[in-house]
């Protein structure tokens, strides 16, 4: 088998005004970057045909660290759809280079389902995550130079909630000090960096709907609190406009094409397990328009990417989406039904049996929300027709439809029985008008434990004292209505990365809280997550180079 940067390498690229027209943008409103990249005005969105359009949401069990195949699924599956003659569109979110230089290697899909042109998806781009990290720096910047220069009026702030983005795994930035050195270096305070997908301009950007609800958001970024303990906002500084500058063609959504120049929307890059998990609004939104079916992705597993899809964007911009598919694979469930890493790709069908306790969570999760589910097996070389079939024969059980995928290997062809699926799951069963986890006028408390009792299947949630201390701060600023953003773990349920399969009855500790005013949404931080992850022993930078003029190590 090809690596894949030699199908892409391989694949025959359309000029991309050719992949707008497939879909009906005319060329002369495209922004090229380059022959196959184009930004689409987001101004371009038809309410009307937006309504029209058929959502699919596309998650999975929880992952491990053999990974699921999530992105390939949603790009399989948007390639079988136009193998059987539907006129479907992407919605995808854009790789950070924090992952493709330490884990992963890249996030544009694989094999023979991948968005191209895979190395600048997953290296710079269009600049997005560079103006998310400017924009968010900015402010930072900015926030420091009013505090250095209107000290002497009497101005401080007894508490900084803004700290500093990178889009780098880089652990020895997570907690530092600025400002050392002579008096005209600054004032000393203690900072950090996150990682950029945990940024609220990211968070901002994917959320909002056009210019002026981005103005908007920004303005209310809570900055701290001064010392008579009132907010300090962006808006306070007078510099809103000067970030949106920084933002103005990162809020219009990039157009690319799949291996099979299916047009795709690749905008936005939250994470899942530290911040929201899905690509923007506007992406998603366009894609509609053009779209008569599009299929969208949520990060990590369904109780992670899934129930923020829902809870967050879908509670923010009306979305409803029609279907939900949740991706399987016999590594992740005989993984959840206790076999070994080291084994998860050998024959063993009683581990596998004893992991579907897993995916029946998510499923039961899925149905929670009022979605009509559908699972679709992801294959791989060394899965055996008997273990799919005990897939199939238990999703019949579930009485959940079922399809393999094999995308991976044969493009959308691979994908059509799944496509077909999709279809007529719509046609006769769409999914019910979506039922929220919880309601608006929850305390941030019940929110937190709607989720993690009824989602994760805790018994109690703790909160420790900084996490108390900051229940309080959110009850003074009068923002109990925001949606919740649980930070943690995607390798379980719990907060405990090690406890597979389905955990029942435990302890949820909540660490701390992040106010996101912009983003308008609190993200709760569960167990150890970091939200800026650190490189793993051996990063898959050792790997990456440029050979013959090439881009080698992507993947």
């Amino acid at each position: 088998m090809k690596t894949d940067i030699e199908i892409a390498r391989e694949a025959k690229l359309l000029p991309i005004r050719e992949i707008a027209a497939k879909i009906g943008i005319a060329e002369d409103i495209l922004e090229p970057y380059g022959k196959h990249i184009a930004k689409v005005p987001y101004k371009t969105i038809d309410k009307e045909k937006t309504d029209k359009s058929n959502l699919i949401l596309v998650t999975a069990i929880t992952p491990t660290k053999a990974g699921i195949g999530k992105t390939t699924v949603s790009i399989g599956l948007a390639l079988g759809l136009n193998v059987i003659g539907k006129k479907a569109v992407l919605a995808l979110r854009e790789p950070s280079l924090g992952p493709c230089f330490g884990m992963k290697g890249g996030a544009a899909g694989g094999g023979y389902a991948q968005v191209l042109p895979m190395d600048k998806i997953n290296l710079h781009f269009t600049g997005d995550f560079h103006a998310v990290t400017s924009a968010h720096n900015m402010i930072t910047a900015l926030m420091d130079n009013y505090i250095y220069q209107h000290r002497e009026e009497g101005f401080a702030l007894k508490e900084v909630l803004w700290k500093r983005v990178l889009d780098i795994n880089d652990r020895n930035l997570r907690t530092i000090v600025t400002g050392l050195g002579r008096k005209s270096d600054g004032v000393t305070m203690e900072s950090g960096f996150d990682i950029t997908p945990a940024s609220e301009i990211m968070a901002i950007l994917c959320l909002s709907k056009d210019e002026e609800d981005l103005r908007r958001r920004i303005e209310n970024i809570l900055l701290g609190i001064k010392t008579d303990g009132t907010p300090f906002r962006v808006k306070d500084m007078g510099v809103a406009g000067s970030i949106c500058v920084l933002l103005r063609d990162a809020i219009n959504p990039n157009l690319v094409q799949t291996t099979e120049n299916t047009p795709a929307f690749v905008h936005g890059g939250p994470f899942a397990n530290i911040a929201h998990g899905c690509n923007t609004v506007i992406a998603t939104r366009t894609a509609m328009t053009y779209g008569d079916y599009v299929i969208t992705e949520a990060g990590f597993g369904a109780d992670l990417g899934a129930e923020k899809f829902f809870d967050i964007k879908c509670r923010k911009s009306g979305l409803q989406p029609k279907l939900t598919v949740i991706v399987a694979t016999t590594q992740g469930l005989k993984m959840h039904g206790g076999v070994p890493e080291a084994d998860i790709r050998k024959p063993n069908a009683e581990g596998l049996t004893i992991g579907f306790k897993n995916l029946d969570r998510h499923v039961r999760n899925m149905q929670k929300f009022g979605q009509t589910v559908v699972v679709c097996f992801n294959r791989y070389s060394f899965d055996t027709d008997e273990e799919m079939e005990l897939v199939r024969k238990h999703c019949a059980e579930l009485g959940v439809g079922f399809a393999e995928n094999n995308a991976f290997c044969e493009g959308g062809k691979g994908a059509t029985e799944l496509a077909q699926l999709v279809v007529d799951t719509i046609a006769r069963n769409p999914s019910k008008p979506l039922q929220l986890m919880y309601s608006d006028n929850q305390s941030i408390e019940e929110k937190v434990e709607a989720v993690a009792k009824n989602i994760y299947g805790a018994a109690k949630v703790t909160y420790l004292a900084p996490a108390k201390k900051m229940l309080q701060r959110i009850s003074e600023l009068a923002i109990t209505d925001y949606p919740v953003c649980i930070a943690k773990t995607q390798y379980s349920f719990s907060d405990n990365p090690k406890l597979y399969g389905v955990p029942e009855d435990f302890e949820f500790t909540i660490r701390d809280f992040v106010i996101n005013t912009g983003a308008e949404m609190i993200v709760a931080i569960a167990g150890e997550i970091m939200r800026m992850p650190g490189l793993p022993k051996v990063p898959q930078a050792e790997k990456i180079d440029i050979v013959n003029g090439e881009i080698e190590g992507l993947s």
